[in-house]
């Protein structure tokens, strides 16, 4: 079962139609960069024409005709260069800064070059002159427009990202609060009730078993009450022995569970010490041991692991069941999603919220292949020192 089938389609197409916008946006750019290019290859072209038309004048009258000289000095943002046919340089628009001009002016010419085609300027089938030219400020600035475009949308997808989830952990939060402040009200009025019937049969001729196994299960229903009013707000941790109480919760389990089902549990030969909510993390426990049940229809080994490291204890609980594929390894966990055709799919949610908000460590899937099994691993941060 996978509620919300739609949102992984909504996402998809909200992710779509903004890379067909981002590309319109970026094809525009680039046509209009590419247009722009091409109106400053003219105004050079015209730049060059009014050289060649300018020597004419001046060959044919001695004067300087005053249009070839405009067009001349119209240009003010291109940076060009022009060598002469003795190897010469002059450059306009450009800032030289001290640089020693002919070798500066050289090297930039064959930058230049390589940005734009060079234009000779040809008379009477003499070249008397190549004029070099660059990109202007308002052309690199649209150059690099699609970038800083890119980047922009980006940091406003994200911003959106954030606030979306933000929005929905709050959301989850709200109705986690409310669901557990619910059911335990709502288990403890019956359980009241229980108690108090469970006090008048002892006086009762019943067997005593009876009895021992009603209180079993007040005290167990005590425990959910507890459990649901302590996940409906922040837990108070304490100091608490984790290979005891990975131990205490599989043994319940293990009390409960078919004789299809086969336990190991391996612990440390000392006590491993972390803050824990030792009815949350029981919680846990079990509710990753039910899964791995589940997984194995009934039947199977499941085998629990407590261990430490430097600075963290780990609990890896395995199971003999069906696997998980890679892209269920975090789905696995998201409010709602189950593979059994009966289920919320709130056991392996509700244990991460346990793990990583309220006890600040890790759930994940460790491994997994399919038809041979699966390891859940709990990390959770030690404490080295034993407190007094």
């Amino acid at each position: 079962m996978a509620p919300f089938n739609n949102r992984p389609m909504l996402h998809w197409i909200l992710i779509s139609v903004s890379f067909l916008i981002v590309s319109l946006i970026l094809w525009n750019t680039f046509r209009f960069f590419q247009k722009f290019k091409e109106e400053e290859r003219v105004k050079m072209e015209n730049f060059s024409a009014a050289q060649i038309e300018l020597t004419k004048t001046m060959d044919l009258t001695g004067n300087i005709s005053d249009l070839p000289l405009k067009i001349i000095q119209s240009n003010t943002t291109t940076p060009m260069i022009i060598e002469d046919s003795k190897g010469n340089f002059q450059s306009k628009n450009i800032v030289l800064d001290g640089k020693n001009g002919e070798d500066y002016l050289r090297v930039l010419s064959k930058k230049f070059a390589k940005e734009n085609t060079p234009i000779p300027v040809i008379y009477e089938g003499k070249v008397l002159s190549t004029l070099y030219y660059g990109n202007s400020i308002l052309l690199n600035k649209l150059k690099y427009y699609p970038l800083a475009l890119v980047l922009i949308i980006v940091l406003f997808v994200g911003l959106i990202y954030f606030f979306y989830q933000s929005s929905k952990t709050a959301s989850q939060n709200q109705l986690w609060t409310a669901m557990a402040k619910e059911t335990a009200h709502q288990i403890g009025t019956p359980l009241s009730s229980l108690i108090g019937w469970n006090e008048l049969l002892k006086n009762e001729p019943i067997k005593s078993d009876y009895i021992i196994e009603i209180n079993n299960d007040i005290k167990r229903l005590q425990t959910i009450t507890d459990r649901f009013s302590k996940i409906g707000s922040m837990p108070q941790l304490t100091p608490t022995d984790v290979a005891a109480a990975t131990k205490t919760s599989v043994e319940y389990l293990q009390a409960r569970s078919s004789d299809l089902v086969q336990f190991k549990i391996k612990l440390p030969n000392t006590a491993v010490l972390a803050e824990l909510s030792s009815e949350l993390f029981s919680w846990t426990i079990e509710n990753v041991v039910k899964n791995g049940i589940d997984a194995m229809k009934g039947q199977g080994v499941i085998s629990i692991e407590v261990y430490a490291e430097e600075s963290s204890v780990f609990v890896e609980i395995s199971d003999t069941g069906k696997g998980l594929s890679k892209k269920q390894f975090n789905t696995i966990f998201e409010t709602g999603y189950t593979t059994k055709k009966r289920g919320w799919g709130l056991g392996l949610s509700l244990s991460k919220r346990i793990i990583e908000q309220y006890h600040k460590g890790k759930i994940k899937v460790l491994s997994s292949k399919l038809g041979q099994g699966t390891t859940f691993q709990i990390a959770l941060k030690k404490i080295t020192n034993n407190p007094r």
